[in-house]
């Protein structure tokens, strides 16, 4: 079953109390672990909790109970995965920032920044940064979005820099970037040989819904049939851009 996980000395606050407890703050910056990665989750959590400015405050596998849990444990960052139990982590952090708008958020996630990181800087997150990075770097992350600070790769920076001065740059020519969030995540889906049915079951979708994002996307990437919608859905996964 899953539940929230509480830390040992994490606090269960009212709205009422969250102000004077922040003004009231002792040492640690309390970190809410947000991934549907048990040992991932439990690893990263003994990392942080060696630091002496940072302690993890709990911990959530799915969309629902990570929202939850920011209005439990008063965290002062969350850090979010892409892809989560029950929801999109992209939705997730909207949801979130729409309800708590103070609260910075960090994505930490195995997709490739080049095409998710300013997918979540626009659904309201302050950084991203891929879980190849060495733990230094992610602490370093996680420092940087509590202080308001934006994190991004300098690969990414450039690659933004490069947007702003010369227009979009497109994936491979393709028309990727053009995809919604949930289209996207569909996508990736397809690519990774899930059937229809089965992506209704994990994104909690009506098989119908489906189709019909199945054919969105076949429009916006101007495929023709269903073959060249798997076809390319595979290349895309398999090409490391969806990694």
């Amino acid at each position: 079953m899953n539940r929230i996980n509480r830390n040992k000395g994490a606090a269960t606050l009212t709205d009422q109390k969250r102000t004077s407890v922040n003004v009231a703050r002792k040492t640690k910056y309390r970190v809410l672990l947000i991934d549907d990665h048990p040992i991932l989750r439990k690893g990263l959590a003994e990392l942080i909790n060696q630091e002496t400015d940072l302690m993890v405050c709990g911990e959530a596998e799915e969309a629902p109970k990570a929202f939850e849990a920011v209005g439990v444990l008063n965290p002062d960052v969350a850090v979010v995965d892409i892809s989560l139990k029950g929801g999109n982590g992209l939705e997730l952090i909207k949801n979130i920032k729409a309800r708590y708008p103070d609260l910075p958020l960090l994505v930490l996630s195995m997709h490739d920044e080049t095409l998710y990181a300013e997918r979540a800087l626009r659904a309201g997150s302050l950084g991203y940064i891929m879980k190849e990075e060495a733990i230094t770097k992610v602490l370093t992350a996680i420092r940087h979005v509590i202080s308001g600070e934006i994190f991004l790769s300098d690969r990414m920076k450039g690659r933004l820099i490069n947007q702003l001065v010369g227009g979009r740059i497109k994936q491979g020519g393709s028309s990727i970037d053009s995809l919604s969030d949930r289209e996207l995540e569909v996508f990736r889906l397809i690519g990774e040989g899930r059937g229809t049915r089965q992506i209704a079951e994990e994104l909690r979708l009506s098989v119908r819904t489906v189709e019909a994002y199945r054919e969105y996307i076949k429009d916006k990437l101007n495929l023709k049939n269903g073959t060249e919608l798997v076809q390319h859905a595979f290349q895309y996964v398999h090409s490391g851009l969806a990694a």
